[in-house]
């Protein structure tokens, strides 16, 4: 999404309060957030993995945020190297400011512009808050927002639980998600959801009607085992795969068994969540066997968090040690499907031309 000069990352709408300033940015349309449980609508409001997106030839440049909900922090990076980091308090508009890298100019340029993003490009990532956006000040320098061709040329776009979303990490720019983006030179939509993935219908058909990304990845049914039955996961999990790949049908599509966790390894063998785990796992390997699609991969969770002890000590979310091992599993697990799609890129520019 672009306003005033600005691309906005993972954010499909741009909120104006009728008595706040500030415009709250959102992973979620209105529509799809009050579709939700009760907890999901306080998670779709949070603004992790977005990103604000800009390129100016001021040396000096000042931006202004807020966070409506809870103290946090955003990251600021030129193209793909980190810059900054800077607090926000809740509720307090904070004018970060931001300055031109003077070493950049000592170097070839081909160093700095080799990977996914074009040194030109400031971005500022959010952490897990409502993120709330007032100005860019380049004094009288134009703003404007990337090409394309300065940005990755492949979206991934992932779904699942708050261990998609980054939980367990001390930064959400440590998750998995973010990991495995940029060791393939990818871009990531991240719409996972702490403790409220649960595959509702209005959530299917926003994710599937969306065309503004690649490849996909999903992480689902952790947060539904034992609250939902096995025969209500299977309707879910296959609505949402069925209109997936009925609206995108040469596009890749990722599933994964669940990661494992303490439930995998209860002691009690007939545990309501161990036996709901080992059900819906069935249920995904089922539908991908009776599926038979070419571009459907099911991954097995177990070799992309493959060391248990990279969990925090709630033995369900990674640490950033696990966050990280998990996005470079992942990445390889992915590469050959991103090579490919690089190579079908390539191919259609060669006929374009």
């Amino acid at each position: 999404m672009q306003h005033n000069g600005v691309y906005f990352h993972n954010v499909t709408e741009l909120e104006q309060l009728p008595y706040l300033p500030g415009l709250r940015l959102h992973r979620f349309p209105k529509q799809v957030r009050h579709s939700l449980t009760e907890k999901g609508r306080t998670k779709a409001v949070q603004s992790n993995g977005c990103e604000l997106r800009f390129v100016t030839e001021a040396k000096y440049v000042q931006v202004v945020l807020a966070s409506q909900d809870m103290n946090g922090s955003v990251l600021v990076f030129k193209g793909d190297f980190f810059h900054s980091s800077h607090q926000l308090e809740a509720g307090v508009a904070t004018t970060i400011q931001l300055e031109e890298p003077e070493r950049f100019a000592q170097v070839i340029p081909e160093k700095l512009n080799n990977r996914a993003f074009s040194s030109n490009v400031w971005r500022i990532f959010f952490e897990r808050f409502s993120a709330v956006f007032y100005d860019i000040d380049a004094f009288g320098f134009e703003v404007r927002p990337p090409h394309k061709h300065e940005m990755p040329q492949l979206t991934l776009l992932a779904y699942g639980s708050s261990i998609t979303q980054g939980a367990g990490a001390l930064s959400h720019y440590n998750g998995y998600v973010q990991q495995a983006a940029r060791r393939l030179e990818i871009d990531a939509l991240n719409l996972g959801l702490s403790g409220s993935c649960f595959c509702e219908k209005e959530l299917s058909d926003h994710i599937a009607e969306r065309n503004d990304w690649d490849m996909i990845y999903l992480e689902i049914g952790v947060n539904m085992r034992a609250v939902v039955s096995t025969e209500e996961f299977e309707r879910r999990s296959s609505y949402l795969l069925d209109y997936i790949i009925e609206r995108h049908p040469e596009k890749p599509v990722f599933l994964t068994y669940i990661y494992p966790n303490r439930a995998t390894y209860f002691s009690d063998y007939n545990h309501a969540y161990s036996e709901s785990e080992r059900r819906y796992n069935e249920i995904l390997a089922q539908y991908t066997a009776n599926r038979s699609h070419p571009f459907l991969h099911l991954l097995d969770g177990s070799k992309i968090m493959d060391d248990f002890t990279s969990l925090t000590s709630d033995l369900i979310h990674p640490s950033d040690y696990g966050h990280i091992r998990m996005g470079e599993k992942l990445a390889g697990f992915m590469l050959p499907t991103v090579n490919k799609l690089r190579e079908s890129q390539l191919k259609h520019s060669v006929i374009s031309k």
